[in-house]
């Protein structure tokens, strides 16, 4: 299970640094092979999967029927787009440069994670979203939160 945030910079040949604690999430889950995915719906942002769950996500979109418009978008930005990579011996990982392009990742960026997997954002994306979720939060998920014991 993946939990957390950390600022981190990606260098000019586009490699991030992952962060050790998170480094040390990965090993629990046996796992250097990763692969890297647009997120479902957020514009921006990058899914990062251990190999084996990524596996699970990637034959449950195989059944999908591939009939729908939608399901062959999702299909389409998850699947057609998706980039193996491995942890380095500095524990880096390499972003596509196209992936880098299409969701302003140069510099500073955020890692967070994500349960299953790991976010990566533009920082200033993500601290713009976070603002609109706190706000979102507040006046939609009242129920929600008070089915929680928090």
């Amino acid at each position: 299970m993946f939990q957390g945030e950390a600022a981190i910079n990606l260098d000019s040949k586009g490699r991030l640094a992952v962060p050790a604690r998170f480094r040390a999430q990965l090993a629990e889950h046996d796992s250097d092979r990763l692969v890297f995915t647009y997120s479902a719906a957020d514009e921006g942002c990058l899914w990062l999967y251990p190999f084996a769950e990524w596996e699970r996500i990637r034959d449950e979109l195989g059944q999908l029927r591939g009939i729908d418009e939608a399901e062959d978008a999702l299909k389409r930005r998850l699947v057609g787009c998706a980039e193996m990579t491995t942890l380095d011996a500095a524990g880096r990982v390499l972003l596509p440069l196209s992936m880098r392009q299409r969701c302003g990742l140069e510099g500073k960026a955020v890692m967070m994670g994500m349960v299953s997997r790991f976010e990566i954002w533009n920082a200033e994306v993500i601290a713009a979203k976070v603002a609109r979720d706190a706000e979102l939060i507040r006046t939609r998920a009242t129920e929600a939160i008070s089915r929680l014991r928090l």
